[in-house]
């Protein structure tokens, strides 16, 4: 799992498959639908964008926001909000009275992850990367014997 953090997301997908090729393993892009080793996802810009696919896990996590904040344009394809998704959650945190002096990225992602629910996310990235993890979870169980 990697930042896009503005690269084309096929060409930075294509050159982690290639890594992984390269050292022998098999990638979720190449198994179609058997066994693999490696699953690369990419959050698109960056990982905030998925914070913002679940504004209600933001609400939960800081209360002094409200919802009204997450109305706009903006916010209707999240893997799409220009000018840097980390810089657009800080705003929105101290304009809320949160962090004045700088957002703590690990302390703010452990703080709303807790709230998240995957399935009401609506950022697309998450939901590929999601749809992979329930796969490989799948894979495994199956591979043991277990229903999944």
């Amino acid at each position: 799992m990697i930042d896009e953090d503005r690269s084309d997301c096929k060409a930075l997908k294509k050159k982690l498959d290639k890594i992984a090729f390269d050292a022998g393993l098999t990638t979720k892009s190449r198994a179609r639908g058997a066994a693999f080793q490696v699953m690369n996802r990419i959050a698109v810009q960056e990982l905030e964008s998925w914070f913002f696919g679940d504004p209600t896990a933001i609400m939960a996590a800081f209360p002094k926001i409200p919802e009204k904040q997450f109305r706009g344009a903006r916010y209707r394809d999240v893997d799409s909000i220009r000018g840097g998704t980390a810089e657009a959650l800080e705003a929105i945190l101290q304009r809320h009275r949160y962090f004045p002096s700088g957002m703590p990225k690990i302390e703010v992602a452990r703080v709303i992850s807790r709230y998240m629910e995957p399935e009401r996310n609506r950022s697309r990235s998450f939901q590929v990367f999601r749809k992979g993890i329930l796969e490989l979870l799948s894979l495994t169980a199956a591979n043991r014997g277990e229903e999944s």
